[in-house]
């Protein structure tokens, strides 16, 4: 497998933020606040490696994938066996609603696995902390699609300029890399034709 590889959490950081994905992934910085924190927290539990019974259900944790195809990789929380059925699981500490970030890693994840079993995957879940349940997400043709299209274009992201700031004052605002990243500085500056 090669270094170069996408890891499968930097897609989630792209959709979430291209320019926050340039910051972290190409350039390494890294910065902690409170919704970093509670992330790290909450996967302290999931994050040992191993393959356990529940019922009828084989959960296979922290399992390395990787696609030779989309040159992607990374570590998924886990992979439930269950009538006959892999489903790849993510744990996230927000509120379920429709996270694309989120829906591209899982998929992404979910590809992997397609090409390394030979197995169809219908879905995946992803567990959200804040309510305690999970969100089902259907591997449809279009989200399929939107993430390979994801991929393609968060490698280009890295291999060209750092992007401008996004336009979602909420998202900068919960983001930890909001000092590094200065996103209402550079737009202003950007108004200002600097």
């Amino acid at each position: 497998m090669n270094d170069n590889y996408l890891p499968l959490a930097y897609l989630n950081a792209w959709e979430y933020c291209p320019r926050r994905f340039y910051l972290e992934y190409e350039l390494g910085e890294m910065q902690d606040n409170e919704h970093i924190i509670l992330g790290r927290h909450i996967h302290e539990n999931i994050n040992q490696e191993g393959t356990t019974q529940e019922g009828a259900i084989l959960i296979h944790r922290q399992q390395w994938v990787w696609s030779e195809r989309l040159k992607v990789s990374g570590i998924i929380d886990a992979v439930e066996e269950r009538d006959h059925q892999l489903i790849p699981l993510e744990y996230k500490k927000g509120k379920m609603a429709q996270h694309l970030n989120d829906y591209f890693q899982v998929c992404a994840a979910a590809l992997c696995l397609e090409e390394r079993t030979g197995r169809d995957i219908a879905y995946g879940e992803i567990f959200y902390h804040a309510n305690r349940r999970r969100q089902q997400v259907k591997f449809t043709s279009q989200l399929r699609q939107m993430t390979e299209q994801a991929i393609s274009m968060a490698t280009k992201t890295a291999k060209g300029k750092i992007p401008p700031p996004i336009d979602n004052a909420k998202k900068c605002q919960a983001c930890s890399l909001m000092g590094i990243c200065l996103p209402f500085e550079v737009k202003q500056l950007l108004r200002e034709g600097v």
